[in-house]
């Protein structure tokens, strides 16, 4: 009997395979640095395992490419929805892009949910159960410590806090409005941990993580890390009517005569040639927006969040949708309905072969095996605290100790 399958369906069950390979990949890494039972880490990937085919196949349905042309701009190259779940599909030089929104219960003392955990794959926790997971933690929610090599991650907080530490001695508390630079580079182990501090109501979280590829010449640069608090990150504003229908956050990226914080010396984003931009969009009811056009041939596209009736370049748009533009042409956003919310990503391609296993993003296989190697002999600088999802402390005080051990704050 022979069976045809098309290429749709080919595709996703090769990216099938290797979400699950990758989610095995990164669960052995969670298991070298803790101290679960090899039951309880068998229930993680099993479970894991399941999700993750749950999760593309239910995509079928809801991340379908609608490939449509809007018929008086050709500015939007394509229209795609965007998963319910999940990261959302990127283009280089961006690898990955997810949008954390999580409505977290009131908090103990030691920061955790003042709720029963019981029902949930605690190690491995993304079922959005009650509106929020718990994600790769035990007691506190987030990711404890993992590695990285090869790429930067840049975390971006509307609402609520995160804890960073990491295997060079640096750590972080950040949140609301504030965005963290990490380049990864040469090899960093490090968590992330969301600490819930109000025990009187609901504990909101909401942030984007993005990851941005290095080029090969530096894919091995020293880690290290950038904060951008919210009062250095420039916000572009407009009042109508006495509303606030307009607010631009460029994160990174310039906009007429505003410009965000220097990006990392060694990122990708750190040279103008290569354009690269991530602004969020904020459009309250009648807010419009100007996208001008650029001629470095960088990629663009707008996640629209939520939103009934927007338009851009003249075509409606609802929310839960990936808008693919091109970037040498102007483009207009309107918004007819109820507030939006819209990220930006753009930058030139680095085009370059990418080769991604787990927590690892290289050029080549044997790059990735040199960095399993690596991280096996050295877990990149070891590990300086005394459990793998630290937290800083019970007062929501933001600061961050750097690589040089030099400690920041915010000016207010």
């Amino acid at each position: 009997m022979i069976i045809f399958l098309d290429m749709v369906k080919l595709k996703r069950i090769a990216q099938i395979v290797n979400d699950i390979e990758n989610f095995c990949l990164l669960s052995l890494m969670y298991s070298m640095n803790s101290n679960y039972s090899r039951r309880t880490l068998l229930k993680i990937i099993t479970g894991g395992v399941f999700s993750i085919a749950a999760l593309l196949f239910s995509r079928n349905r809801n991340s379908r490419k609608l490939k449509k042309m809007a018929k008086d701009n050709h500015s939007i190259l394509s229209i795609t929805e965007l998963p319910e779940t999940g990261p959302w599909p990127t283009e280089d030089p961006f690898l990955f892009c997810v949008h954390h929104n999580d409505n977290y219960p009131a908090a103990k003392d030691d920061l955790s949910p003042n709720v029963s955990l019981s029902g949930r794959h605690l190690g491995n926790d993304f079922s959005n159960k009650d509106g929020w997971s718990m994600y790769h933690g035990q007691k506190v929610p987030g990711f404890p410590r993992h590695p990285h090599r090869g790429f930067e991650t840049l975390t971006v907080v509307s609402k609520g806090f995160i804890d960073h530490a990491d295997s060079l001695g640096a750590s972080a508390r950040y949140g609301d409005g504030d965005a963290q630079w990490l380049t990864a580079g040469d090899g960093i182990n490090h968590s992330e941990m969301f600490p819930l501090f109000s025990q009187n109501g609901n504990n909101k979280l909401d942030f984007f993580q993005i990851w941005l590829n290095l080029p090969s010449y530096n894919k091995r640069v020293e880690p290290n890390f950038e904060m951008y608090w919210e009062d250095e990150i420039p916000k572009i504003s407009s009042n109508l009517n006495g509303n606030k229908n307009v607010q631009v956050e460029i994160i990174t990226g310039d906009y007429l005569d505003f410009s965000s914080p220097i990006a990392p010396k060694n990122s990708w984003a750190s040279n103008k040639k290569n354009d690269v931009a991530v602004w969020i969009i904020r459009l309250g009811r009648n807010g419009k927006f100007a996208l001008n056009d650029t001629k470095s041939g960088a990629k663009r596209n707008l996640y629209v969040l939520k939103g009934s009736n927007i338009e851009i370049a003249g075509q409606t748009i609802s929310g839960g949708s990936m808008v693919t533009l091109d970037s040498s042409k102007n483009t207009v956003i309107k918004n007819l309905g109820s507030k939006t919310k819209i990220l930006m990503l753009q930058g030139v391609p680095i085009n370059e072969p990418v080769v991604k296993y787990g927590p690892f993003v290289m050029n080549t296989r044997s790059e990735i095996e040199q960095a399993f190697y690596d991280y096996n002999k050295t877990e990149f600088g070891g590990w300086k605290w005394g459990n793998s999802d630290p937290v800083h402390g019970t007062e929501p005080e933001k600061f961050a100790k750097l690589i040089s051990g030099k400690i920041i704050k915010p000016r207010k």
